[in-house]
């Protein structure tokens, strides 16, 4: 990894921090250009340490005064904290700071959104409010003062003395200083109120800006439910008076935990009928019971040091998409997982930003908020919870709250109260810590005289720093269906430990068919020689519906792959095996719906990498536009009677069954588009009275070409709600032809309602735009010219975001030299930028060191 300015922090150089904190009292004096923020901190010596070196981060800091029991002192600061000499004894510091919030726009630390001052501290923006040890092994009961003309002040904890012009509140809870929160503005709140329990009844709140308070019955009934569910499941209740939810504007990241003060992003949490679709529904319910379920594991028990971060994040991933399955679909959860897990993490196991779950080092952890950290993480939690069985992971979790509430723990304390329970040895399971890279398990079959075996082989592709990989433990659950599709082998687990393992079943009557990695039970690419055959026999006969939506896909891949390789026809027996998925009227709509979709763009790319060609993008979208115009044609009858079927009567609604309709009727009008020219689509567009209804008709109008006036209306209709027209710019650029891709973008760019301040509207915009593989890979090279630019521009303003769209170049490598140079010649456009922040200037390095 690329060295940026001698910064890299190294998991191994973990040691104790020197002084702990008792207690943590702050008055915030709010001014836009001036907010004076007044510290008085109790600090003690750690025993656990022989340093007695004083460093307190902070940064971007102007000092006023400070002082060690009473007594003015002068620190030595520089740009990244100060040092002062202290007694080796308890003491109490006071410090008094400005900082200026109005300027702050990286928006990290305090900062101002739409005249609303708020913050974001996770990992590092504490140190950018006041001075203080801003490391998460530092924990401390928290008292805070506002003071400001403003009528909503808000902060963590529970609410204490209030009056004209101040708020104070206190949390109970000692805490990191990453977990706290600061919230105040003009705001109103939609209120509600849950009794634990136990019998404790606590006051809810979501406080939203004037005029969004229509938008706030959803994320209510949603925390409502987020917190049932976790005292259901998990044995686990609510400990403060108050949980308070926030919508900003302007944030970084989806939403925020800090502890019975949950800010979020206004995406994440505001809906209607009339605004949101399915998925946005679907999505602010899963980050509420996100953000809820940190309440317990991120903040009761937190962890020790940044490298832990998949300790907190990996759990309570896990812990909402269970959620999310006993909401909705558990199939259609599952499934749609794994879409994300193998277009995002296996992306990035794959190419230069690879790393463990757990890294060994960083320069810049805002970086590591990744999918490895999260969807890899939680991937690990859902193995464990496999081998050990459901029982033991119950009895392991309650050990886990009780062993390690108020700690900053670690994997080890992790996986320690696992062994600890069951006897087993976790020691090789361990390494889906420490190794990066997506496991490729192959697997041969043998069958004589009823004994069936299965042979399969591991091993994981070198990557960044780690040449050389060893076995890890891998769960592969396993059924059998005989030549009738009956099930002969109910679902076995079997536990690959070994470079290569064998398993036997006998006693069976004829050679079976087998159905492995039911339910996708390990993160793992499966390589298995197979026919389309027998992937037509599993689609229409697997009972384990991800193996049979994997068929699907598989085969799709496949008809794909020869028409891209081998200018193939599109396939009737694939196009029959469609037909009578949509004839099957036993299964989920959602789930059919699913079926419908092809193969990612990016995933017919690696396919084509995995067999040693170098892929085209934009011959790979041109062969998925056949493909569904093949599917549209061969299946029109079917299409529109589902279409017909699937419509939801009545107000809209956005439960699961209702959800999963629209899902299959809507796949169902993209395809007829391509055969009415959106006649059908123009119809629902006119008449649509939800969002879902109205922007899947917008996108099939684009998709047939005639959308434009639709497009006008829809603007001239939502120009004034901020993320419906992040909604309207992110599909104008999905839609682009390959060569119009940049072009389109540059238009948008020019849009007055365009801001590069905000993060949505630029994700909006360059998130979509790096999703159009082929528009933004076009061999023009004017994608990635484009796309530099505004990362340049960006940085001044906004470095988290910058690093994070950098991913964009991580798959540099696959493409031809013509594609690789100019890639190149952006990166290093990029990386010259004078005072390039430590976050981007890390992401190009790795990206570039590959």
């Amino acid at each position: 990894m690329k060295d940026v300015d001698g910064r890299t922090i190294y998991l191994k150089d973990y040691a104790p921090p020197a002084y702990l904190v008792e207690r943590v009292e702050l008055t915030f004096v709010l001014a836009p250009e001036a907010t004076r923020v007044k510290s008085r901190i109790r600090f003690t010596p750690n025993p656990g340490t022989a340093s007695r070196d004083f460093f307190l981060h902070g940064e971007e800091l102007k000092l006023v005064s400070a002082s060690v029991d009473g007594q003015a002192v002068t620190p030595a600061v520089t740009d990244e904290g100060l040092t002062c000499e202290v007694p080796d004894a308890p003491f109490t510091w006071e410090a008094e700071v400005e900082i200026a919030p109005a300027r702050n726009t990286a928006l990290e630390g305090l900062y101002m959104s739409n005249g609303m001052y708020c913050t974001q501290c996770e990992a590092e923006g504490f140190r950018k409010i006041t001075y203080y040890p801003d490391r998460p092994d530092v924990m401390a009961v928290f008292t805070v003062r506002i003071e400001s003309e403003l009528p909503v002040m808000l902060s963590n904890g529970n609410p204490g003395a209030s009056g004209a012009g101040f708020a104070e509140w206190h949390d109970p809870w000692p805490k990191p200083a990453y977990l706290f929160a600061l919230v105040a503005g003009e705001l109103v709140n939609h209120s509600g109120s849950f009794t634990t329990r136990s019998g404790k009844d606590v006051e809810l709140n979501v406080w939203v800006r004037p005029g969004d308070e229509g938008k706030c019955a959803f994320a209510m009934e949603s925390l409502k439910k987020s917190m049932k569910w976790d005292e259901e499941v998990y044995g686990r209740e609510y400990d403060l008076d108050i949980f308070n939810i926030v919508a900003v504007d302007d944030f970084n990241m989806g939403a925020m935990e800090n502890k019975g003060l949950n800010i979020f992003n206004s995406a994440a949490v505001l809906a209607s009928p009339e605004t949101s679709t399915d998925a946005n529904f679907e999505r602010i319910e899963a980050i509420i019971a996100h953000e809820y379920f940190h309440n317990w594991t991120g903040n009761r028990i937190t962890c020790r040091d940044w490298f832990q971060l998949c300790l907190k994040e990996g759990l309570t991933v896990f812990r909402d998409a269970q959620f999310t399955a006993d909401m909705r679909s558990e199939p259609v959860k599952r499934i749609t997982d794994v879409i994300d897990l193998r277009g995002r993490q296996f992306r990035e196991d794959n190419g230069p930003l690879a790393h463990p779950v757990r890294p060994e080092s960083f320069v810049e952890i805002n970086n590591f908020y990744t999918a490895t950290v999260y969807e890899k993480g939680a991937e690990v939690i859902g193995m464990l919870k496999r081998l050990v069985g459901d029982e033991a992971y119950a009895k392991a979790l309650d050990l886990y709250f009780e062993r390690h509430d108020g700690d900053a723990a670690t994997i080890e304390d992790w996986l320690k109260v696992f062994e600890d329970t069951t006897g087993r040895d976790l020691s090789q399971f361990k390494r889906w810590y420490s190794q990066a890279g997506t496991p490729r398990v192959s697997v041969d079959e043998a069958w004589e005289d009823g004994t069936y075996t299965l042979t399969f082989r591991q091993s994981t592709p070198p990557t960044p720093g780690q040449p050389v990989k060893d076995p890890r433990v891998i769960p592969i659950a396993v059924g059998l269906l005989g030549p009738n599709g009956d099930e002969v082998q109910e679902t076995t687990l079997l536990e690959l430990t070994e470079a290569e393992q064998s398993f036997t079943f006998e006693g069976l009557a004829a050679k079976p068919v087998p159905s492995i990695l039911r339910g996708f039970s390990a993160p793992v690419i499966l390589d298995r020689e197979t026919d389309n055959a027998e992937r037509a026999f599993l689609l229409a006969h697997d009972t384990d519906p991800f193996c049979k939506w994997e068929a699907g896909r598989a085969l799709a891949r496949d008809v794909l792959l020869r028409m891209l390789n081998e200018g193939a026809a599109p396939d009737k027996a694939f196009l029959g095996a469609l037909s009578s998925t949509l004839a099957d009227e036993s299964l989920d709509p959602a789930f059919v719906a699913l079926v419908l979709a092809l193969p990612s763009e990016d995933d017919l790319a690696q396919a084509q990498v995995d067999a040693g060609l170098v892929p085209d993008p934009q011959a790979i979208h041109a062969v998925r536009e056949r493909m569904r115009d093949a599917m549209a044609e061969a299946l029109e009858d079917q299409l529109r009677a589902a279409y017909a079927a699937h419509q939801v009567p009545g107000p809209y609604r956005p439960d699961a069954d209702a959800a999963a309709s629209r899902a299959l009727a809507n796949t169902a009008l993209m395809l007829l588009s391509r055969r009415d020219g959106g006649a059908l689509a123009q119809t629902q567009y006119d008449t649509a009275d939800n969002m879902t209804q109205q922007l899947a008709a917008l996108s099939a109008l684009l998709t047939a070409g005639a959308g434009e006036e639709a497009l006008k209306a829809f603007e001239a209709q939502w120009k004034d709600d901020r993320l419906v027209m992040d909604k309207w710019f992110s599909l104008q650029v999905a839609h682009a032809e390959p060569g119009d891709t940049a072009a389109t973008v540059e238009r948008l760019t020019r849009h007055p309602a365009f801001t590069m301040k905000n993060p949505n509207r630029f994700r909006a915009v360059f998130g979509a735009f790096a999703m159009n593989q082929a528009g933004f890979h076009h061999d023009s090279g004017d994608g990635y010219r484009l796309m530099a630019d505004w990362l340049i521009e960006l940085d001044a303003l906004n470095p988290q975001t910058t690093a994070r769209m950098c991913s964009a170049f991580q798959t540099w490598r696959r493409y031809d030299a013509d594609r690789q140079a100019l890639i190149r010649e952006a990166l290093e456009r990029i990386m010259a930028k004078k005072d390039l922040s430590r976050d981007t200037a890390e992401m190009i390095g790795r990206i570039l060191d590959a």
